[in-house]
């Protein structure tokens, strides 16, 4: 029997996210967690695979604005929920289902694709790179300490019910948002992915918990949520704190969090994930080292339509060149393009004739573009090439942002 792709029917919904949850191990997700998923899911952009009446791939996508150098809200897709049965496999039908979704998102004018992956091996053929890694720290509050700024003791912390602060708390996550490229305006329905708590995914830890940051007036300017989870050995407590968010407006607010983070009883060790590269933390603690910082890949960005994605952000520096973009699985992006952007912001990317100054894939191109990576730095990896003395300096600058992007619960 031949495979049939198609657009997912609400009424199908059930059976393709059973495939999903197969394709992924096959552990069950949590009822919690299983209605969430379905009230996000755009059945009008999730596709499915089927062999007869069984689905046996899957892939989907988020709607989102995504912020980018500049401040802009960039139009994007959120790829999600994509999976090949393992009777299905190498057959061509990730690569049908990859090809089908970006000709979707370009029709529908959204220049740009993401994803988390679980698998990062996977996404570069079809054009995805690292556009940004993500900060996790172990600290060990027992030798580390807090150094805290001015006015830091004028922040009034409360314990609060995560759903019964959620709105104030999404109020100081939509006033960051500009300010961190890859940070996405939180569609309705998506600020309930934070507050997830089913009772076995705590791993021994206690319900979410909340503490937010106030100034005079009862103002909202911070948050943290966060689970303690209770160990003793044969010394006495040795607890965990695990940090799933924490964010504020300024700086003292930021210092207070952590210091109450920190003075948790019976808790030795902080843990925090999915934080900035620049986290300002780094910058709080006595000792970086008995924080054990750590990376790893976090964000992978799809340039669909170049042009329009390289005029919607801004750049650190006035810029003229001409790139030279391979492109084999979006070959409306192939060619000669000149890139100029000035010191008022004004960005016009078109297709020229001029000789090419820098030679570079459109993955270089998506992992750049939030600014966190340098063309610098993937030149001296060999993959960029610079046909022009200068070009490469001169296009980095321009490109490298003053932040770090952002990084996103995962989709």
């Amino acid at each position: 029997m031949a495979l049939e792709t198609r657009v997912l029917q609400a009424d199908e919904w059930d059976v393709w996210y059973d495939h999903l949850e197969l394709a992924f191990g096959g552990v069950p997700e949590s009822p919690e967690e299983r209605k969430l998923y379905r009230q996000l899911t755009e059945t009008e952009r999730s596709l499915g695979v089927w062999d007869g009446a069984a689905c046996v791939a899957s892939a989907g996508a988020f709607s989102f604005r995504l912020s980018v150098p500049g401040g802009a809200l960039v139009p994007a897709a959120g790829v999600t929920m994509v999976g090949v049965s393992p009777t299905h496999r190498r057959r061509g039908v990730l690569t049908s289902l990859m090809r089908r979704q970006l000709d979707d998102i370009r029709a529908g004018g959204e220049p740009l694709a993401v994803l988390t992956a679980s698998d990062p091996a996977i996404y570069g053929r079809f054009g995805y790179a690292t556009a940004t890694y993500a900060l996790a720290v172990d600290i060990d509050a027992t030798r580390v300490r807090i150094s805290v700024p001015p006015g830091t003791d004028d922040v009034t912390l409360r314990l609060a019910d995560p759903e019964e602060t959620l709105a104030a708390c999404e109020r100081v996550y939509a006033q960051l948002v500009a300010g961190r490229p890859g940070m996405p305006f939180r569609q309705p329905g998506w600020e309930q992915l934070a507050l997830l708590d089913p009772p076995g995914s705590r791993d021994g830890g206690s319900p979410l918990k909340c503490v937010v940051a106030e100034r005079e007036g009862g103002e909202v300017v911070g948050y943290a949520r966060y689970r303690v989870k209770p160990e003793w050995d044969l010394t006495g407590s040795d607890g965990k704190v695990e940090v799933s968010d924490i964010d504020a407006l300024d700086p003292a607010a930021y210092a207070a969090l952590w210091r109450y983070l920190f003075g948790i009883d019976l808790t030795w060790t902080v843990r925090a994930h999915r934080r900035p590269v620049d986290d300002p933390v780094l910058h709080l603690v006595s000792d970086v080292r008995r924080s054990q910082p750590r990376m790893r890949d976090s964000l992978h960005v799809r340039l669909v339509d170049l042009p329009a994605a390289l005029e919607a952000r801004t750049y650190g520096a006035a810029l003229d060149v001409v790139l030279e973009v391979e492109d084999a699985f979006c070959p409306w992006n192939e060619g000669r393009w000149r890139l100029v952007a000035d010191a008022k912001g004004a960005v016009s990317c078109a297709r020229t004739e001029q000789p090419a100054e820098l030679e570079l894939s459109v993955r270089e191109l998506g992992s750049a573009y939030l600014g966190g990576i340098t063309l610098t730095s993937l030149a001296a990896a060999g993959r960029v090439r610079e046909l022009r003395p200068g070009a490469l300096s001169e296009a980095s600058r321009a490109f490298a942002g003053d932040v770090a992007p952002w990084l996103p619960h995962g989709f």
